[in-house]
């Protein structure tokens, strides 16, 4: 059953945890991005972002600009195109001027930075424009552009403004002429485009979009490899130039109707994937469908994390083989999360089935939102399951796991990432079509439905486990509820008359069909008990160790509450009690007690006495809370005495 995800402006986050996130990125986070993009910040990590832009279109004007003036990584142009799309979806929300007349001004430079063919892009603008479209493997010139699509489109649908819109239908069309008509045999180093043609073609119709976006999933892979071919004859490089091409890391070792396996770049992977299923959709391609689903159980069956994390390696940011899930030199990067979760959403998409729209929760709720800190103002590139300062970040091994947060990076793609995500929930959280109205994810607010009626959500989630919605209007139509996997004892009434749920439950959704009136309400409520959580007997990592879910939540010790974690051991056989509602603390938790004890240490290394222990309550917190009490031992897995 195929759907589609709801405008952004449909849904309004008035109340609970996510208008509460919503509205910390509106009022915090999206300011003090704007103010690093311009280097407004002092002793934070230079961006320069919007200062190579404005050196772009000063270079196209005639100045003297000089190569070296441009500063930063080659995909630098993204982190504007993120923090646009951000924007937008917070505009959303209600007026703001100031934040308006930001994006305009930012959009006015960044399409004074366009050539006249169409082609736009701040580093070989200032930098090399001698070598425009002959690093396609590296330059990121594609991933850019897919990026300003997607904020593009973005902001024509929520302010009506076309600007952008018609810069990067230009930048499209540009695009097309060089891939369809020239260099056919290329496609994207870092896939992101394909998905953002996809939705440029939904926005405004032009069907040489879409054909360009399943044009890039058809040719990706084929033999001889574009890549390898490109590579012998570029003559240079954006990176060091010294390192083996990895067909794995730029998905290309086989075309993707023959992949069964997520490979190689996480980030690159997942968004690749996003774009296959949404062309499969679009297509009606059940071949490159299958192949979608395959690569779905690859992840979500061997290859990811708990938390929704994924990407077991720094070593190429990078999925490696199954089971392969180490905690503490874990990568699980916040974007990687963040595609996860436009996977899901598609696939949900072609085929709604619960299990999408729950990895899509377990993303969000535990990887993702775990990659800004409480105030917004500082964030994660790396999601790890257990840290140790002095340790972490410090030894080779580890370097990539930090133990607190950064205000920002040189490589700066997840905070903007993360705004968009939080600012555009409403479009993950439902989705309709002809015949039904879809309630993936639960999320405080009013939803608009095409059907006739709107919906009011008051909900107490994460923490709780209660979402009623109430109709205003009139309408015969389905609507149909997402029954969380995690809850084994769930109850929905509608009118205050329990539902059975096994007759109308199908595939993780409880469909209920009536004549909807206004007043009507409907309630589901979700067993909420925490639980020990086993993992696999294939994961070494994981070997004799248990973790605490509650609802959608993971848990994790920190030391701030428990001391040194790492002697830690639960209690075999005991059993977590949710604590009362702490509004104080960690901006508003329910904290999880397990019975367990810590183990005495030693004067030397090792010793052949039995060690001693010392019966302990471990205290537990909600994994996305971590790391916001200053630098601290953290473990999700704890192992079991």
């Amino acid at each position: 059953m195929k759907s589609e995800r709801i405008p952004v402006k449909s849904f309004s986050a008035d109340n609970g945890f996510i208008g509460k996130m919503q509205k910390l990125v509106r009022e915090e986070v999206l300011p003090y991005q704007y103010n690093i993009l311009n280097d407004a910040i002092p002793g934070i990590e230079k961006s320069h972002a919007i200062e190579n832009i404005r050196l772009a279109a000063e270079k196209l004007r005639g100045k003297d600009v000089k190569p070296d003036e441009f500063y930063g990584m080659v995909f630098q142009d993204s982190d504007v195109a993120k923090w646009i799309e951000a924007a937008a979806y917070a505009l959303a929300a209600g007026e703001d001027p100031e934040l308006e007349k930001a994006v305009d001004e930012t959009i006015q430079l960044y399409g004074a930075s366009q050539h006249e063919d169409g082609y736009v892009d701040s580093y070989f603008t200032v930098k090399c424009p001698d070598k425009m479209w002959t690093n396609i493997c590296d330059a990121h010139e594609l991933y850019c552009a897919g990026h300003m699509m997607e904020a593009a489109v973005a902001y024509y649908e929520v302010t009506g403004k076309r600007e952008l819109l018609d810069i990067m239908s230009k930048s499209a069309d540009c695009i097309y002429e060089q891939f369809m008509k020239k260099n056919t045999r290329a496609y994207p180093g870092h896939p992101e485009v394909e998905l953002a043609l996809m939705r440029l073609w939904r926005a405004t119709g032009n069907e040489k979009y879409k054909e360009l976006a399943k044009h890039f999933v058809d040719v990706r892979g084929q033999a001889p490899n574009y890549f390898v071919e490109e590579k012998k004859n570029r003559g240079w490089n954006v990176w060091d130039g010294t390192e083996e091409l990895n067909t794995d890391y730029t998905q290309s070792t086989l075309p993707v109707r023959e992949q069964k396996d997520a490979v190689g770049h996480a980030v690159r992977a997942v968004y690749l994937y996003t774009g296959m299923a949404d062309v499969a959709k679009e297509t009606q391609d059940e071949t490159l469908l299958a192949a979608c689903r395959n690569l779905w159980e690859s992840i979500t069956k061997r290859r990811m994390y708990i938390t929704g994390g994924i990407g077991s390696t720094f070593m190429g940011e990078a999925f490696t083989v199954d089971y392969d899930l180490p905690n503490d030199t874990v990568y699980a990067e916040t974007c990687a999360s963040i595609g996860l979760m436009f996977f899901a959403k598609k696939m949900l998409e072609n085929e709604h089935r619960g299990e999408y729209a729950d990895v899509m929760e377990r993303a969000f709720y535990n990887t993702v939102l775990a990659g800004m800190q409480l105030d917004g103002k500082r964030f994660f590139y790396v999601n790890p399951l257990e840290v140790v300062p002095g340790i972490s970040g410090k030894a080779v091994t580890h370097r990539a796991v930090l133990p607190t947060r950064p205000q920002w990076y040189a490589c700066a793609c997840c905070p903007p990432n993360v705004a968009r995500m939080v600012s555009s929930f409403g479009s993950y959280a439902y989705s309709e079509n002809e015949d039904t109205f879809f309630i993936d994810l639960y999320a405080g607010g009013t939803v608009k439905t095409e059907k006739g009626i709107t919906l009011t959500c008051e909900t107490d989630f994460p923490h709780g486990g209660t979402a009623k919605y109430t109709i205003k209007g009139e309408a015969e139509t389905t609507v149909a509820i997402r029954i969380p996997a995690w809850s084994e004892k769930s109850l929905l009434t509608v009118n205050g008359e329990v539902v059975d749920l096994n007759a109308v439950t199908k595939d993780g959704y409880a469909y209920i069909t009536r004549a909807w009136k206004d007043g009507d309400t409907l309630a589901l409520t979700m067993d909420m008990t925490p639980h020990v959580v086993y993992a696999s007997a294939k994961i070494a990592a994981d070997s004799g160790k248990v973790c605490v879910q509650r609802g959608a939540l993971v848990y994790c010790a920190e030391e701030v509450d428990n001391g040194k974690v790492l002697p830690l051991y639960v209690k075999a056989g005991a059993e977590p009690k949710a604590l009362d509602f702490e509004p104080e603390t960690l901006g508003g938790i329910v904290p999880v007690e397990i019975a367990g004890c810590a183990q005495q240490d030693i004067d030397t290394l090792y010793s052949t006495k039995v060690p001693k222990f010392v019966e302990k309550t471990i205290r537990l917190i909600p994994y996305y809370t971590w790391a916001n009490r200053g630098e601290n031992q953290m473990r999700v897995w704890l192992p079991v005495k």
